[in-house]
């Protein structure tokens, strides 16, 4: 039976969907049907298809009851919209279906684990949200809420684990036919900690082991966990709020975290060997991974910054993009990203150019567009003076531009979007401690109408960023302070 509150939603998604035209969409980034979208949810390959489940408030391009949007793709890159699969319609999630994840069950149907939240009144008139994790079962398309639900509540907690910050299951299965999850907690310290449960069924859980702990050390409390091995590592990925910069990491207030170890699986407990961003630039929050049928771990994250959500119009018809698709991979030591190789089929029109000097601001024919995937190579033109300065721009004309600048002597690179057309003092700019010998940077630079990612020498970092500079913004141009030589490969994507 689908809820009152559920055929509302969906009916109002089928009818708004119709206002936006395609050209005011991303073309190959994930977008919501309609009203706003934040995390990844229900990353998932289900009878053939990827499923992606989205935090969505149709109503309004704000944030507001949590429902769960879906859409379904066979590339990853080219998403066909499914109707809305839940929406807080019970007395445990009244407030809100939050984010989690997706799995299929041994019978063939398909398992949705979520955060049902409720709004407790504390006294004089204070609230705080109890969060249970709670699950639907379906068939791709339809889920009903478990008649048992909630399966996880404030009795499974270990002592002294809050019943208010509980929240974003990611599940499992486990190689002998089990299923395990992890749960982003705040413990009595008031930072962070990821809980770990198991079940024989998908169905009845229980408390297995504090997976990790934060001790104050990455920001505060945990949100969006992910768990997984990588290349014989294995690698938690979560999202801290209120993180504090250590040098050149950790630069987005609520961030992302990456930490790579060991794994004990009899105690349930993880070894941190290693730490680092996931992504460097302004928009990356909540990434979410799945295990592709040919065997890669492809990871997409909610493409924006909670502190910039005011950059669009409140009349704008949507809010809030998913990144491109990423392949993960661990080299010397580090997470390393690159985007999904379906991309490559996309490519048409190629133009190159090798060994272009450039000084001062350079434009070359057939370099522009707002959707686009270009290679770059950069090299000091003067071996005995090193380049001051290098920068492209690009979504530009008259007026607007974004702008990637790379200062080798500081080895720093900066993405930049104060002048995009923007309206709001809000985070235009993050800068990136990047690698680098005499000035060589290897880039690749994909645009998408509405955002850039920047993949630094061959996948080691990332920077992402949304602007909404005007469509016919599709400029592209290059400047150096000193003399720089680059190489140039630049395709459209259709």
């Amino acid at each position: 039976m689908t809820s009152q509150t559920l055929r509302e939603a969906r009916k109002y998604e089928e009818a708004f969907e119709k206002l936006i035209k395609e050209e005011e969409r991303p073309d190959f980034h994930l977008s919501p049907r309609t009203g706003w979208m934040n995390d990844p949810n229900g990353f998932s390959y289900y009878k053939g298809q990827y499923h992606m489940f989205y935090q969505y408030y149709p109503y309004e391009s704000k944030w507001g009851p949590m429902h769960w949007g879906h859409a379904v793709s066979d590339d990853l890159l080219h998403w066909k919209y499914c109707p809305a699969a839940m929406a807080p319609d019970e007395i445990y999630d009244k407030d809100g279906c939050f984010s989690g994840s997706a799995i299929e069950l041994a019978d063939g149907k398909q398992l949705l684990m979520y955060t049902g939240v409720v709004k407790e009144c504390q006294g004089n008139d204070v609230y705080q949200e109890v969060q249970t994790q709670c699950i639907a079962i379906g068939d791709g398309t339809d889920y009903q809420k478990y008649g048992q639900n909630p399966v996880l509540d404030e009795k499974d907690l270990p002592q002294g684990a809050s019943r208010f910050d509980f929240r974003d299951p990611k599940i499992w299965k486990k190689a002998d036919g089990t299923y395990a999850c992890v749960v982003g907690n705040r413990p009595s310290d008031g930072s962070g900690q990821i809980l770990m449960y198991t079940s024989a069924d998908g169905f009845q859980w229980k408390f297995k082991s504090v997976l990790a702990s934060n001790n104050n050390r990455f920001g505060k409390m945990w949100e969006c966990p992910d768990f997984f091995e990588l290349d014989g590592t294995w690698v938690l990925v979560t999202s801290p709020q209120d993180m504090l910069p250590e040098g050149f990491e950790y630069h987005n207030g609520n961030g992302t975290l990456c930490l790579m170890g060991d794994f004990d699986e009899e105690t349930g407990v993880f070894q941190e060997i290693h730490n680092q961003s996931i992504d460097y630039g302004i928009d990356f929050y909540a990434p979410q991974t799945v295990l592709t049928p040919d065997g890669r771990r492809v990871m997409i994250g909610w493409m924006q910054n909670w502190d910039s959500c005011s950059i669009r119009s409140p009349e704008a018809p949507w809010l809030g993009q998913m990144s491109l698709p990423r392949e993960l991979f661990i080299r010397n030591g580090r997470l390393c990203q690159k985007p999904v190789r379906e991309l490559d089929k996309m490519r048409c029109n190629k133009v190159e150019y090798t060994d272009v000097e450039v000084s001062g601001i350079v434009k070359l024919d057939g370099i522009k567009g707002r959707r686009v995937d270009m290679e770059l190579v950069l090299r000091a033109g003067d071996t005995q003076e090193l380049y001051h300065k290098f920068a492209v721009r690009f979504a530009q004309n008259d007026r607007y531009y974004t702008a990637l600048s790379f200062r080798p002597k500081e080895s720093i690179l900066k993405v930049d979007r104060k002048f995009s057309g923007s309206r709001r003092a809000i985070i235009h700019q993050r800068r990136s401690l990047v690698n680098t010998v005499n000035g060589e940077l290897r880039l690749r630079m994909i645009l998408d109408r509405f955002s850039v990612e920047v993949f630094v020498n061959d996948g080691e970092q990332v920077l992402t960023a949304t602007m909404y500079t005007e469509q016919e913004a599709d400029g592209i141009s290059f400047f150096a302070d000193g003399v720089v030589n680059i190489d140039v490969v630049k395709y459209e994507l259709r």
